[in-house]
């Protein structure tokens, strides 16, 4: 199988893009990862910042959702698999709507969070392909899909 294009969605307070990033680089997987922009200013900036600011908070957080939504929808539309990261700091509702999308265009879907949010996920879950709970096992999950071997 030739390479993969992978979606990483999810909560941008942990290292976990960069744990799956470094993991497939090492394991010489062929992979082109893309994101969400994880910059939180930019990502809530935007639409003020390209289109012009705004009295009310509603409409500025609009257009921001907006452009950010053009970019998730065009990223999620090319990638072969979508990975999801729920941490439990922060309610992830964008991530429940981007794990939402890859489901209904078809996408494989990989979930990725602790035990603790097994419960409250289950519907996310039920929806994935695989349900992982270290950035590990994604890489594990990624190899496998590439190349048919198990690191045993």
């Amino acid at each position: 199988m030739s390479g993969l294009n992978v979606y990483l969605s999810g909560e941008i307070h942990t290292d976990w893009r960069e744990q799956i990033e470094q993991g497939a680089k090492a394991a010489g997987l062929d992979i082109v990862f893309t994101a969400p922009v994880t910059v939180h200013e930019n990502s809530d900036d935007c639409g003020a910042v390209i289109l012009g600011e705004e009295e009310r908070t509603f409409w500025r957080d609009h257009k921001g959702a907006k452009i950010n939504a053009i970019r998730t929808r065009t990223l999620i539309g090319k990638a072969d698999i979508v990975v999801v990261r729920f941490g439990d700091k922060y309610k992830q509702w964008n991530a429940a709507f981007d794990a939402g999308i890859a489901y209904a265009l078809g996408k494989s879907l990989i979930v990725l969070h602790d035990l603790s949010l097994t419960h409250p996920l289950k519907e996310v879950d039920g929806a994935a392909l695989a349900v992982a709970e270290t950035a590990g096992q994604v890489v594990e999950i990624l190899a496998y899909v590439l190349t048919g071997d198990l690191k045993r």
